[in-house]
């Protein structure tokens, strides 16, 4: 390779590392609710607002998910790797925190409700 292709490729690295900063930093809206699936299966919606403490047990496991200033975490699991509570906050709408072991998903929701469930062609 020629030293103008180390210094293109160079250039390309550095600019699509920016737009990546750029985009991190710039997030997506915030949301207004969480979603919880367990096996696929929505389980519950709670909205960002509301501080609580909401527990899930189920055949898999403990969750205990918790929300607090327009955040929500995972506070406790008894998984054994614990790596859901180790995933930090959530409040942007597609943030997700998932627990593998428990096939629990708790994904930020927009705050706008729909009275269209499926749309169908």
């Amino acid at each position: 390779m020629k030293k103008k292709d180390f210094l293109i490729a160079g250039a390309v690295l550095l600019l699509a590392g920016v737009l990546t900063l750029v985009l991190r930093l710039s997030g997506g809206d915030p949301g207004g609710a969480v979603q919880v699936k367990i096996d696929g299966k929505v389980v519950g919606t709670y909205a960002l607002v509301e501080e609580q403490a909401v527990p899930f047990d189920t055949d898999y496991g403990h969750n205990l998910l918790v929300i607090r200033d327009g955040k929500a975490h995972m506070e406790e699991a008894d998984c054994p790797d614990h790596y859901c509570m180790e995933q930090g906050e959530i409040e942007k709408t597609g943030e997700t925190l998932v627990c593998l072991p428990h096939k629990l998903v708790v994904e930020v929701v927009s705050g706008e409700s729909s009275d269209v469930d499926v749309v169908a062609k």
